[in-house]
């Protein structure tokens, strides 16, 4: 039987968080964002958690490595996300598409998900232990739009239901 996920314990070993700029040069410029997106009321940031189980013709390759490549080739068609986001006159907001890049962390957890619970659905117990709040990004301003956290964790059998 699965433990309680309240009283889970559990340690996250993280490395360094580190920026994954575009694959290419991308445009630099000034995006304005709508009325729609602009309110006071919706400027924070909005964490998820989403889990992926291992996939058999992976072996061999390191599964970070191909993650980081990924988004480093995604994000010169969606460069805007590697901007940041500022504010104009009237407080309007707007991204300068700058590539400085995404905010990126790997790490290991000594867990397995089975000790989370069945089923496994929100909402996630334990999501702040397992979510690293990089200091000086918490804000909206001035800092990456992304934050992408691959954390390694055993996989046992488990029922995933949506």
């Amino acid at each position: 039987m699965a433990s309680s996920p309240t009283s889970l314990a559990f340690k996250v070993h993280r490395r360094e968080p580190e920026l994954i700029k575009p694959a290419k040069p991308t445009p630099r410029e000034f995006k304005l964002l709508s009325d729609i997106d602009d309110p006071e009321g919706l400027r924070f940031h909005i964490s998820f958690i989403q889990f992926y189980r291992h996939n058999p013709s992976m072996h061999g390759k390191d599964p970070v490595k191909v993650i980081r490549e990924a988004i480093a080739k995604t994000l010169v068609f969606y460069y805007p996300f590697a901007g940041r986001l500022r504010e104009g006159h009237n407080r309007k907001l707007m991204v300068e598409c700058t590539s400085e890049g995404i905010l990126f962390i790997e790490a290991d957890a000594d867990v397995t998900l089975e000790q989370f619970g069945d089923p496994l659905q929100p909402p996630f117990p334990c999501l702040e232990e397992l979510l690293f709040d990089v200091p000086g990004s918490s804000g909206v301003l001035n800092c990456p739009l992304l934050f992408i956290q691959v954390i390694f964790a055993e996989i046992k059998n488990f029922n995933f239901k949506s």
